[in-house]
């Protein structure tokens, strides 16, 4: 699956221990986002396109309804985007 440099760099620090935060309005859609390192940094570029670009391929999911994490499918498109 190709993946772009953007979406590469996201999946990357999100396979390294980071995760997505976000935060709700009062009708339950996602009103603001922040891709966090484990570091603590914010990764620039972050907005709501590419959070949904990802979610729709299921690269990234949130369980019970904590921060969103990288799958397994998003480390595999990950690994072949490093190979090629």
């Amino acid at each position: 699956m190709n993946i772009s440099k953007v979406e590469r760099r996201v999946l990357n620090a999100l396979a390294l221990g980071g995760h997505i935060a976000f935060q709700k309005d009062e009708n339950g859609q996602i009103e603001t986002l922040d891709c966090i390192t484990r570091e603590g940094w914010f990764l620039d570029g972050f907005d709501m396109s590419l959070f949904k670009k990802l979610r729709s391929k299921r690269m990234i999911v949130s369980h019970n309804g904590g921060p969103y994490r990288i799958t397994r499918r998003g480390i595999e498109a990950l690994q072949a985007a490093r190979q090629a």
